[in-house]
């Protein structure tokens, strides 16, 4: 087998001793991506837009080993509050329009910088 790091600008760059994804073979198991735009290192302020962002960073890495969304079969959704899942649904449902992947979704005590959400994903890329 073997594994690959994939590594790209268009998220925020690890701030620890992990990879935003790795690639074994056609899968990819994407790092807890939250919501720092990679650009500025800003955090948006509302929830929506905590999420808006976590997503893209997803997607970005996702982007950058080859694949799209439409190849992403599991993500894990953190909440620092689970009252704000319904807008984060919203959200979410953006990204993922047809066929979404299966999810779970958890409240935790803290994240890292305080933000709100966390968005972390396995994708399954073409051979």
């Amino acid at each position: 087998m073997t594994k690959t790091v994939v590594l790209t600008d268009r998220a925020p760059l690890p701030v620890g001793p992990y990879s935003q994804a790795i690639q074994a073979g056609t899968l990819l198991f994407v790092a807890g991506q939250v919501p720092i735009d990679p650009a500025t290192g800003d955090i948006p302020t509302g929830i929506a837009d905590q999420a808006r962002q976590a997503l893209a960073n997803v997607q970005a890495v996702v982007e950058a080993a080859g694949g799209t969304l439409a190849h992403v079969v599991k993500t894990t959704v953190f909440l620092q509050d689970l009252n704000e899942y319904g807008a984060v649904n919203d959200v979410y449902a953006t990204f993922f329009t047809d066929a979404p992947p299966a999810r779970a979704c958890v409240e935790v005590a803290r994240l890292p910088r305080d933000v709100r959400v966390e968005v972390e994903a396995i994708a399954v890329l073409d051979a």
